[in-house]
């Protein structure tokens, strides 16, 4: 049931990249002067929208990962953390944080957020529950072993019955075709594994909660 709410989470993912149905199958990739840089842990997170954007964006981007607590505490130091939270995507000369504006900055940037506020305002309804979606995904790995399943069992009620019913049937087949997006699922790209136990205690080890 893990392997199975992570897997589809992903495709979810897709769903903030495409903004809609404005992606098609022969999008030019994206310029940009510099490469992005961005700063999370070696898993998917909060992060993973953020390179499901890139990718269809077509943009190469740069990664360092958080393996200690100085490095994080750095950040903090530097004061390129506004609010003390990670993910950080250096970009254009500024050091963005907060998932939801991240997303929305690339995604008005190499146009994927839609050609008027109509547009805009469905594409952020299905950013937000699909973050929501996401929200309960990413916390699961970091509950007592003897709650993982409930929770499990609980979010993949949530999912069936609330959020899977909101996307278009045979979405992730097609968006797993777009030319970008099906090199960014292949082996060797800079796509996550789903989080293990190693990954949940490094990230509750820096951030020490």
């Amino acid at each position: 049931m893990l392997s199975a709410s992570w897997d589809f989470s992903c495709s979810l993912e897709a769903h903030i990249v495409v903004c809609g149905e404005r992606v098609k199958e022969n999008s030019e990739p994206g310029i940009m002067a510099a490469k992005p840089k961005l700063y999370y842990f070696d898993g998917r997170g909060r992060m993973e929208s953020i390179r499901w954007l890139l990718a269809a964006a077509g943009v190469e981007f740069e990664e360092e990962f958080l393996e200690t607590r100085e490095q994080y505490e750095k950040l903090q130091r530097d004061g390129r953390l506004l609010f003390g939270q990670v993910p950080l995507v250096e970009v254009d000369g500024m050091m963005l944080t907060q998932t939801r504006a991240i997303l929305s900055y690339l995604a008005a940037k190499f146009n994927f957020y839609g050609k008027d506020l109509k547009e805009r305002v469905r594409i952020d309804m299905y950013v937000d529950g699909t973050l929501d979606l996401m929200t309960m995904i990413m916390l699961a790995p970091f509950q007592r072993p003897e709650k993982k399943q409930e929770t499990l069992a609980s979010i993949l009620q949530k999912a069936k019955t609330r959020y899977f019913p909101v996307f278009e049937k045979a979405f992730k087949t097609r968006i797993s075709n777009i030319p970008t997006i099906k090199k960014f699922l292949q082996p060797g790209s800079q796509r996550k594994p789903p989080p293990d136990t190693h990954y949940a205690n490094l990230v509750s080890n820096i951030l020490q909660f």
